[in-house]
């Protein structure tokens, strides 16, 4: 006999509340939040939706078993707002159902009286959209900045920056609150920040600015310190060093703790409780650790045997990677890979023998071929390069095998050619954006460095003149954290994509009928993740031309960035953590596109019994023959980085691995036989773990 369908609702009603030993430090007792106030004249002209209509939450001061929270969601799902209410942003109706009761005590008024103030106690620090290092340390004007010898005044030491040092006229500390030596001391070795102090904030790495924007908040000694998603862009050897730390600052209180992370994210195995969200700001679950994944797992089997009707909100496929486990001896899984189909992203019939099956990557390369793309001419050529600041070397501070020479030679030795894909690893801060800065031209050095660019140096030579840098900028298509950084945000979404035809951020782009299309089919294509909780329009692009860039959730920016480096199909693609900051789904759909353009999309097809399968078809456009963008070409080269795996590209055959600097190791070189994610042995292969 069949059993009731359930819906959602009902699945998700229980909730888990709070043990606390004294006073909470946050509560929130059905609390319903605003950006506006509902009769403002901004929410009336304007969206002005409720955030988390109705929460309840409480973070102990203290608890005699431990209590340590994170926060976990698909992209777009609230987590950085949810933080923000933590922090005491947002309006709170009614307003008494937000308190700070800890922060109203005595003891905390012996201790320091502007900790009453939860702006001083309560400190959050955010990496998804708040590029650089904060306002006490401003970020270069332009990209090629970071590299230049040239200091400005406002190029700040990390030292000074750690110390709050970083006014041009500082006033007296009349209130004592500078960094006390040991504590300064401490926190530079557990952040592994030593090398780093007399470097300007300017030149730091995207995982070593994350470092330092967490060291400066602990020195700071907050009560409370809310990171969000502090795991992205961090490399597998630092993580396992991050971890442990925030646990023993967890266990001491020193500060309290929240995290929020991503379903594929690592959650600590320190970490107790957690707050999983769905769509358009609503909490879905929460509680002890164990009981929500119990929940997540119930839930996901509930959809698939067809005794649950599917939240939109809260896709099966969103919780594919939810329950993984960061631990010193690698990742475990604590909801089983059998909830979720292992071909779920291939194509692959489910209907289908096991010995018939191909395994695929999530953008439809097959596991078992060796792809052997045609190979063209260099598009890049380093024969030596070597960059030092003065005495110090942050790339290629070896001496390096070359093939068909009996000599190792000084430098790096490389060559990327047309038809190749290839994956650049390498510890934070070991000059992987440095060497992608090379063949961008944002690096000064590029001129005196043995490189040739697309068969050019940048300097004339006999015969043969210079490549310009806007030539050498047409040519290539470059997403990263550095360009999230820079690109302005009042741009219009669809100027974000239409500027891969100009010759600057601000310039007027050269477009003809064919880019046109393009980028009305990228939007088409990507509409639900450019324009999240609207659903499909009726196939007008209107919403392009009126959603402003930095007024997209970081997720859509991160999407938008993708296409503009994609779209005009240039000779050298380069995504530098391109995919950081989505979920897996909207990354999925990325790397669909990347791989096959419009002519493939995710279809969700129905077995017998009723278990959702995404599989990849031939979408509508090219089954009438109207595809404008076809996918990275085989006469295109890919450069990817990353250090989560399943952000590489199935087509990644060569890598390169680099040392950490001043290390003296050479650069190690390798080829993939499939696609990185259908092999663990593979990731461990380049990391050398």
């Amino acid at each position: 006999m069949r059993r009731p369908v359930l819906s959602f609702s009902s699945i998700c009603a229980r909730r888990y509340g709070t043990s606390t030993a004294g006073s909470p430090i946050i509560r929130i007792a059905n609390g319903t939040f605003y950006r506006h106030h509902p009769n403002s004249t901004a929410a009336s002209t304007g969206p002005n939706p409720p955030l988390f209509p109705d929460l309840n939450f409480s973070l102990p001061s203290f608890s005699e078993k431990g209590e340590y929270w994170s926060i976990l969601g698909p992209s777009s799902s609230g987590k950085t707002t949810f933080l923000q209410i933590l922090n005491g942003k947002h309006l709170c109706i009614p307003p008494l159902a937000r308190s700070f009761p800890y922060l109203e005590s005595e003891e905390i008024e012996r201790k320091d009286h502007e900790l009453r103030n939860p702006e001083r106690a309560i400190k959050r620090v955010g990496f998804d959209g708040e590029q650089g290092l904060g306002a006490q340390a401003p970020q270069s004007a332009y990209l090629s900045a970071r590299y230049e010898s040239r200091r400005e005044d406002t190029d700040f030491s990390v030292l000074d920056y750690l110390q709050g040092h970083t006014e041009l006229n500082p006033s007296q500390d009349i209130h004592g609150h500078g960094v006390d030596a040991g504590t300064l001391e401490r926190v530079i070795k557990d952040l592994r920040l030593g090398d780093l102090v007399d470097m300007p904030v300017s030149n730091l790495s995207n995982g070593q600015t994350r470092r330092a924007r967490i060291a400066r908040a602990l020195l700071g000694n907050p009560e409370v310190l809310l990171l969000d998603e502090p795991f992205m862009g961090l490399d597998p050897p630092t993580l396992l060093t991050l971890s442990p730390m925030l646990r023993g600052l967890a266990e001491k209180n020193a500060p309290r703790l929240v995290l929020s992370l991503r379903p594929q994210d690592p959650i600590p195995e320190w970490i107790t409780h957690l707050v999983y969200l769905k769509g358009n700001c609503q909490v879905a679950f929460q509680g002890r650790k164990g009981e929500v994944l119990r929940e997540l797992r119930e839930y996901v089997e509930s959809v698939k045997k067809g005794d649950a009707r599917m939240d939109v909100s809260m896709p099966v496929h969103s919780m594919h990677e939810v329950g993984r486990s960061l631990t010193s001896s690698g990742i475990v899984d604590y909801i089983p890979s059998a909830t979720f189909h292992p071909n779920s992203q291939s194509g692959a019939s489910s209907a289908t023998k096991e010995s018939d099956k191909i395994k695929y990557s999530r953008d439809g390369y097959a596991m078992k071929d060796v792809e052997s793309p045609e190979i063209g001419e260099p598009l890049v050529e380093m024969e030596g390069a070597l960059v030092k600041y003065g005495t110090k070397a942050v790339l290629g501070n070896w001496r390096q095998k070359i093939a068909g020479d009996s000599e190792h030679r000084e430098g790096l030795w490389w060559t990327v050619r047309r038809g190749e894909r290839w994956g650049i690893f390498g510890p934070n801060g070991s000059g992987k954006t440095t060497l992608l800065s090379l063949i961008c031209s944002d690096h000064p050095q590029t001129y005196s460095l043995p490189i040739r660019l697309f068969g050019r140096s940048r300097l004339p030579s006999p015969g043969q003149p210079g490549i310009s840098i806007f030539d050498l900028q047409s040519r290539i298509g470059h997403s990263s954290p550095e360009i999230h950084g820079h690109i302005p945000k009042s741009l219009t979404l669809r100027q974000v994509l239409e500027n891969a035809w100009s010759d600057t951020f601000r310039g007027k782009p050269k477009l003809d009928e064919d880019a046109k299309e393009r980028v009305d089919a990228a939007l088409r294509w990507f509409e639900t993740d450019l324009h999240p909780g609207t659903g499909r329009s009726d196939g007008g692009l209107e919403w392009a031309t009126q959603l402003l860039f930095g007024g997209l959730p970081f997720s859509s920016q991160r999407v938008a960035l993708f296409l503009r480096a994609v779209i005009k199909a240039p000779d050298l693609v380069i995504l530098d953590e391109a995919f950081s900051g989505m979920d897996d789904g909207v990354r999925d759909r990325c790397l669909l596109f990347l791989a096959h353009g419009e002519t493939k999309i995710f279809s969700e097809s129905s077995s017998s019994n009723n278990n959702t399968v995404p599989e990849i078809v031939d979408s509508e456009v090219a089954k009438r023959g109207e595809v404008k963008i076809s996918g990275l070409g085989k006469e295109q080269a890919l450069i990817v980085i990353s250090h989560v795996k399943e952000e590489i590209p199935g087509s990644i055959r060569e890598w390169i691995c680099l040392p950490e600097a001043n290390t003296g190791k050479s650069a190690r070189f390798g080829r993939l036989e499939g696609p990185i994610e259908g092999d663990w042995r593979r990731w461990g292969e380049i990391w050398g773990m």
